[in-house]
């Protein structure tokens, strides 16, 4: 998998993704401390910008810090919906971030918001089909469900389906899945859209990725949670005073498709980190110029 490949994957599903509502300036940046002045509130992406895989990109907790001591609110909006929260918060403190428990907020919140009100709308799902992380608990849940893996009795007895991490997940698996959703439609939660994320040894396919093949081959409609779909964002204006300037909010990331268009979608700036993510080592503009989709600011790490 490389950075080519995921870009056009992207290109393809652009009729699902939000409107910019903005296009962006596209200033550079040598770091986050020269953009303090530009906004009230920062909100980071993980991958890409505080960490690659399980270590922290040199520097970034500095920054962030360095951002809380001028007086800034500070929030982690990611992706990455594998981990419990609680494990979430120990695994920012692990990497060396100071961040509070009410300023890290993930698309599995967002999920497990909507898994609520799925409930609530549309009846309560017997029985739930999770594809999990392999740490996953029954308590991590608060809902019946059945973790999948090879058996194809559980894919078809399955109310819905609730995608949480690829961390376990393989082809085999994946053809089950699509299968069972061929022959009765259900729902299908998605708890991370992205395509891939950075890893120390490469781009690794998440579950935005598997989602999508599913929906282009069966027909149904996957609900997404998470960049750069609307839900998250939600969360973290809940979390701001009701007369925050969204033109005051900024958002850092290493994804166009994801974390630049969804923040310009909601009125915030965005900025573009180049270095550590999904166009490490190479040139963004040919990038920017294809989707159309310009920065606020680009800057080769926070």
């Amino acid at each position: 998998m490389d950075a080519q490949t995921v870009f056009r994957r992207y290109e393809e599903l652009r009729h699902i993704l939000p409107t910019p509502g903005h296009q962006g300036k596209m200033a550079n940046a040598g770091g986050l401390i020269e953009l303090a002045g530009q906004a009230d509130v920062f909100v980071f992406d993980a991958y890409g910008v505080l960490n690659v895989g399980g270590t922290a990109i040199a520097g970034a907790a500095d920054a962030v810090r360095g951002l809380r001591t001028l007086g800034k609110r500070l929030f982690v909006l990611t992706n990455a919906a594998s981990l419990n929260r609680a494990r979430t918060e120990a695994k920012f403190a692990d990497l060396g971030f100071d961040f509070r428990p009410e300023e890290i907020i993930s698309s599995r919140d967002a999920t497990l918001e909507a898994l609520a009100r799925h409930g609530e709308v549309h009846g309560e799902v017997e029985e739930w089909a999770v594809i999990a992380d392999p740490s996953h608990r029954p308590a991590d849940l608060p809902c019946a469900h059945r973790v999948l893996g090879d058996d194809p009795r559980d894919y078809d007895r399955a109310g819905g389906f609730l995608f949480l991490s690829a961390n376990a997940w393989n082809d085999g698996r994946q053809q089950l899945l699509t299968e069972a959703l061929a022959r009765r439609k259900r729902a299908l939660l998605v708890g991370n859209p992205d395509l891939v994320s950075p890893r120390e040894g490469g781009l690794a396919r998440e579950p935005g990725w598997y989602a999508n093949e599913i929906a282009d081959i069966t027909g149904i409609t996957p609900e997404f949670h998470g960049k750069p779909f609307p839900s998250v964002y939600g969360m973290v204006m809940r979390a701001l005073p009701a007369d925050q300037p969204r033109e005051r909010i900024m958002m850092l990331g290493d994804t166009l498709h994801t974390d630049i268009l969804g923040a310009q979608a909601q009125g915030w700036q965005a900025g573009l980190v180049t270095e550590h993510g999904l166009f490490a080592g190479l040139d963004v503009r040919p990038f920017i110029e294809a989707s159309g989709i310009r920065p606020d600011w680009i800057m080769p790490s926070i």
